[in-house]
């Protein structure tokens, strides 16, 4: 390995000796201490990430800062230092203590630091495998509450299972293309039908990860029973390399007309049930895990496209979906006193008791909507119009209809804040930490839904893939 080299994997470098230092520091330094130093760290690599310019060698068996990496390891790094600003009042207050947590996070980061960077699908698969991983401990980190251990369990057997299907379609797809290199996915001829059975394997473990219909179920529980702040990370960061890990594999593999049908009903599958029974719920996190199914739908919807557009949209849509949900659990974290607010009725008043935590709830909700002129309005603008352009007339406009009724049950959450009164369960005041996040947040969903133009050629020099 070069200096050069070893000048483009520097993110990796920083985020993996923060890992170390924060768990081995931990222990010997106030809670407060370590979680600026693993917010530095994030952002320090995120910086540099942004400031190398891409190579196309491998810097290391299996590595390579790629121009993908460039986009994806940024986003990754920011999405972490949020959630830890996030985390350090909640866990004050749940009584979550200890360097696990902070630690837990930036190990978690270096995995989907590792991902972009995959030149082979045994790095790929090991660095998603060891983001889930680090989401099996941080989901079940809440040792006061049942429903934290609940949750944690289900995600482990569930994402077990998911990994060994995952695992065993890779097996297939190396069986038929006889390489686990990246760039080199075509079979011979006589082993197309090991090829397609490897992809429909690898379909089933990544609609686990993504929480596709009808590998959805164990989302809602998941999310109810997480902490706020891993709820937010699991939802943003996990599923946006979950679209990652699937997008490296087709973007390098020759198009496939087989996998249509099934991507086809599992965007169709996913936006229908997704916010039909986010219609039902009466929880805040449990309509936002329904809500997170259906905006996985549309994801795919612009992914089996299988054109230049659609992975334009796929990455687009993956940054504009981090921000807002960050922004989302990241207000429900910090309005949550001793105990979580749980129903959606709990938040009544609290635009005006909390106005800022209350307006940065509120202005997600809106982006989730899709409502111009914020961020969520761009996103899904391209996915839609990347559909269309790419052929799914009719399942894009079953995507919008379905988009035009997710916005009862965001505006629901609004009406609350501001057109109920305020019960007796006020929330504590907003930690400089948390006003912190939550602004960069909010700034994010505006200035990206008014001016979307740098991000928008952050993502076309990212689709260089090699």
């Amino acid at each position: 390995m070069t200096f050069s080299d070893a000048i483009s994997l520097l993110p990796l470098i920083i985020v993996g000796v923060a890992s170390l230092l924060v768990l081995l520091a931990g222990p010997f330094c106030q809670v407060r201490v370590v979680t600026v130093v693993g917010a530095a760290a994030a952002l320090a690599a995120g910086f540099c990430a942004a400031a190398v310019s891409p190579v196309n060698s491998a810097g290391l068996p299996g590595l390579a800062f790629t121009p993908l990496a460039r986009y994806l390891i940024p986003v990754f790094c920011v999405a972490a230092a949020l959630t830890l600003l996030l985390s350090h009042g909640y866990n004050l207050r749940h009584e979550i203590r200890g360097e696990e947590y902070p630690a837990t996070v930036i190990f978690c980061l270096f995995a989907l630091c590792v991902l972009p960077c995959a030149t082979n699908m045994l790095t790929l698969f090991l660095a998603l495998e060891a983001v889930a991983f680090s989401f099996y401990v941080l989901v079940a980190m809440d040792l006061g509450r049942a429903e934290s251990a609940e949750a944690g369990l289900k995600y482990l057997l569930i994402g077990a299972v998911a990994a060994a299907v995952t695992a065993f379609g890779l097996a297939l797809i190396y069986a038929g293309t006889g390489t686990l290199a990246l760039g080199a996915l075509t079979a011979p001829a006589g082993f197309h039908s090991i090829l397609t059975a490897g992809w429909g394997f690898v379909l089933i473990g990544i609609a686990f990860k993504l929480s596709l219909v009808p590998a959805h179920l164990w989302t809602p529980d998941v999310y109810q029973g997480a902490p706020a702040p891993v709820a937010g990370l699991l939802s943003t960061t996990s599923k946006f390399a979950g679209a990652a890990f699937l997008l490296m594999l087709l973007a390098f593999a020759p198009p496939r007309a087989e996998l249509h049908l099934p991507l086809y009903l599992l965007s169709l599958l996913s936006m229908g049930l997704g916010n039909l029974a986010a219609l039902r719920q009466t929880n805040l996190k449990r309509m936002l895990a329904y809500s997170s199914i259906a905006h996985m739908g549309y994801l795919t919807l612009a992914l089996m496209t299988g054109t230049r557009d659609g992975y334009s949209a796929v990455l687009l849509y993956g940054a504009i979906y981090t921000v807002m949900n960050l922004a989302a659990f990241g207000a429900v974290a910090s309005l949550s006193a001793n105990g979580e607010r749980g129903a959606i009725t709990d938040f009544a008043g609290l635009g005006f008791s909390a106005p800022l935590r209350g307006g940065v709830l509120a202005l997600a909700m809106l982006s989730l909507a899709g409502i111009p002129p914020t961020a969520g309005f761009i996103g899904k603008f391209f996915v839609f119009y990347s559909a269309i352009r790419g052929g799914e007339i009719v399942l894009a406009v079953i995507g919008i209809l379905f988009a035009a009724i997710s916005a009862y049950f965001y505006l629901r959450v609004v009406v609350q804040l501001y057109m109920r009164p305020a019960g007796a369960n006020l929330p504590k005041p907003c930690s400089r930490a948390e006003s912190f996040a939550l602004v960069c947040t909010s700034l994010g969903i505006v200035v990206i839904g008014i001016y979307p133009t740098p991000l928008l050629r952050l993502v076309e020099s990212a689709l260089a893939l090699g």
